[in-house]
């Protein structure tokens, strides 16, 4: 089929976003109430969060989940948020608010980390009405019992055996919706979306990397005027 043109618009100020690899493409995508989903930034960081094409954000980090955190990166953002509400360290009741709390705030999503008792699964899935998202780092994460508890699509993270274990999950769930981290390059992305994901999560430069290359244009663009 002839790929259509699209049309596309840019300001002078929004030159610099942080695009998505343009492979990710590829994917089905997963449509969450009407919106299609196939690249999910990796990040907190508000100001990436403001100036990127991806679909949606994925806003998981390694501390306790806190109603503040959510709430500042859902007003900052303009594309859907899939908000982290604990599951390792962070069980039960207090999973079960920060859940609450992130659909009542805006959030499309909530993420589980792979720890997730299936008590605090069933207490999360008994409380919202947005996908509950659990996190699959092997293809040993027992997940069998989440899905029966109410566990909404996966979000695979396994490293350098994210597509082996994607393919694992797909040939098990050939209908179950499958976010998967990609990768650093082309290759690997397509061998991921190749194996059975939907969408694939793309992990940023930082805002230090990020700024280090407009410091060395801005030092450029000053030698070249002083010569």
């Amino acid at each position: 089929m002839e790929e259509k043109w699209v049309p596309e618009i840019v300001t002078p100020l929004k030159q610099d976003i942080v695009q998505v690899p343009k492979v990710i493409a590829q994917a089905s995508g997963i449509r969450i109430f009407g919106k299609k989903i196939k690249s999910i930034i990796f990040t907190t960081d508000i100001a990436i969060i403001r100036n990127t094409d991806a679909n949606a954000v994925i806003a998981v980090y390694p501390f306790t989940p806190h109603p503040a955190i959510t709430k500042s990166i859902i007003e900052a953002a303009d594309i859907p948020v899939f908000s982290g509400v604990g599951g390792g360290l962070t069980q039960g009741q207090r999973s079960a608010y920060m859940s609450l709390f992130a659909e009542a705030q805006g959030s499309i999503g909530v993420v589980l980390n792979g720890p997730t008792p299936v008590e605090t699964v069933e207490m999360v899935c008994e409380v919202v009405d947005i996908p509950v998202v659990s996190t699959v780092t092997s293809i040993h994460t027992p997940i069998d019992e989440k899905i029966a508890a109410g566990v909404t699509m996966i979000n695979i993270s396994a490293g350098k055996n994210t597509a082996e274990t994607v393919r694992y999950f797909r040939e098990k769930y050939p209908t179950l919706p499958i976010i998967a981290t990609g990768g650093p390059t082309d290759e690997s992305i397509t061998e991921t979306i190749a194996a059975g994901a939907n969408a694939i999560t793309y992990t940023p430069p930082s805002n230090g990397e990020l700024f280090s290359h407009k410091m060395d244009k801005y030092r450029n663009l000053e030698k070249e005027n002083d010569q």
